[in-house]
């Protein structure tokens, strides 16, 4: 009864949907050094936003909201830093976060009755989610491998790392950007190949069912 409770909570993705569409931009067009700190505070937003609508919250629900608060400000703090370990595990702390809210969305759109536009902006989160995700294992891998993570020489930027990421995630493809090193190229094929299961299977099923009921509850329930 419970988890029923908290599951029949409207789940509303269109502001997720804005913030996250805001957090890339503002990525893209920041080059000073704060701008990785402005990007951990979207980020902390984003997840907040992704876990809003389980109610109500138990205790460890605020335990980990508190904790997620309190590593943000230390990777905010790491990200604006001059120190390369400390932006490496910003990066990571990124990249688990919005893992973390991939998980919880994905889980809370499969699990409502009727596919709706709310929906279909929850899978969209998500899979800019996973591109935002994948742009902070990028970047951390370019801060803990030894020698350069683009070929040619192209510098790492939170704009270049995004660029690569998402690039990568729809399989345009375009060459001006690749991972020199193994280890960047193997987490740029996982990446590729999420992005295409992604659209392939839940964007694709969602769209089809629209406005109709996935879920028969039977009778009395």
């Amino acid at each position: 009864m419970e988890e029923d409770q908290r599951t029949s909570v409207p789940a509303r993705y269109g502001l997720l949907l804005i913030t996250l569409i805001a957090a890339y931009l503002v990525s893209a067009v920041t080059s000073t050094r704060w701008g990785g700190a402005i990007h951990v505070a979207f980020v902390a937003a984003v997840a907040l936003l992704a876990v809003r609508h389980t109610r109500p919250w138990p205790p460890t629900a605020w335990l980990a909201a508190a904790a997620l608060l309190a590593t943000g400000v230390a990777a905010g703090l790491g990200a604006a830093s001059e120190s390369k370990l400390a932006m490496g595990l910003a990066d990571c702390w990124d990249g688990l976060v919005l893992l973390l809210a991939v998980v919880v969305i994905i889980g809370r759109v499969l699990r409502l009755d009727q596919v709706t536009a709310q929906s279909i902006y929850g899978a969209l989160s998500a899979y800019l989610l996973i591109g935002l995700m994948f742009a902070g294992w990028f970047a951390a891998i370019a801060s803990f491998v030894a020698g350069p993570f683009f070929a040619d020489g192209q510098p790492v930027s939170t704009a270049n790392v995004q660029y690569f990421s998402f690039t990568t995630l729809t399989t345009l493809g375009y060459g001006d950007f690749t991972a020199a090193g193994s280890f960047g190229r193997a987490v740029a094929v996982l990446e590729a190949i999420s992005g295409q299961v992604f659209l392939a299977t839940l964007v694709a099923r969602l769209v089809s069912a629209y406005g109709t009921s996935r879920r028969q509850r039977p009778p009395g329930e």
